[in-house]
């Protein structure tokens, strides 16, 4: 019994939780010229510079990654909060792309939301 409890315990130790996994509340996209700018908004519970969504991507199905936008700093007291990235070039084509966030402590989350171009 006692090696099924350490046992246990060590797998949940090994094991990655994404419990605080930055939301994309809204994401919108619009074709500007010849390239698009995304529109991202997140919800995360940001504790300060220890624990914060620093991230966000726009992703194909296949996993390339057209754009990934790089947040700085903690949002504590602004949540959700909206930011933007343009100039990102989508092939001809392309009508669903898929957002992903980031978090400092649990990396890219493993969900996605898709987003249909218009």
């Amino acid at each position: 019994m006692k090696h099924f409890i350490a046992l246990s315990l060590y797998l949940l130790a090994t094991v990655s939780v994404h419990a605080d996994a930055p939301q994309i509340t809204d994401a919108r996209a619009n074709q500007q010229g010849g390239t698009w700018r995304f529109d991202v908004t997140l919800l995360h519970p940001d504790t300060g510079w220890d624990h914060y969504a620093d991230g966000w991507r726009v992703e194909l199905a296949d996993g390339t990654v057209l754009t990934t936008r790089v947040l700085a700093h903690p949002h504590v007291n602004e949540q959700p909060f909206t930011r933007s990235q343009s100039g990102v070039t989508v092939l001809e084509g392309v009508t669903t792309v898929y957002v992903r966030s980031r978090c400092n402590v649990d990396g890219w989350s493993e969900g996605v939301v898709a987003l249909e171009l218009e």
